[in-house]
């Protein structure tokens, strides 16, 4: 699968034109990930965001005895690490490799470039990464409200 079919499917990159659509491909990085293979690190700093184009990526939390404790699991088309881009904080959680694992990587210095390039563009990513943060939050809202 091409880099451009690949951002086109991914709800991170809707109504781009294009264009836009493009330069992403041309600026993004493929990386390849083996099953147990940790992508970062809780509490490490964070300047990249990935789109998963096959396999699997545990979200992992240590818990009070710190031990790691999957709270999710993202499959093909499912983007993560945003959240670091946008508060500038140290990585929320860990995400590891469950199964062997293709991504495309932007960081922040791309986004930044198609920001300059692509105003309404970037205005559109960031819409779309705050619609995905927002069922986020709402799913785990349900689940700790199901556990009171």
């Amino acid at each position: 699968m091409e880099k451009l079919e690949i951002l086109q499917k991914s709800v991170l990159f809707e109504n781009l034109l294009p264009e836009e659509f493009e330069y992403l491909a041309e600026i993004s990085q493929l990386k390849e990930y083996k099953v147990g293979d940790i992508v970062f690190y809780e509490a490490e700093p964070g300047n990249s965001l990935y789109v998963i184009i096959e396999g699997e990526i545990e979200i992992l939390r240590k818990d009070a005895e710190g031990k790691l404790k999957p709270i999710a699991v993202l499959k093909s088309g499912d983007f993560f690490g945003e959240m670091s881009l946008i508060d500038k904080e140290m990585r929320s959680a860990t995400a590891r490799a469950k199964t062997d694992v293709k991504a495309l990587v932007l960081t922040s210095e791309n986004l930044h470039s198609f920001a300059k390039i692509y105003r309404n563009g970037f205005t559109m990513v960031v819409i779309n990464i705050a619609r995905v943060m927002s069922k986020r939050l709402r799913e785990t809202n349900s689940k700790l409200a199901a556990k009171m």
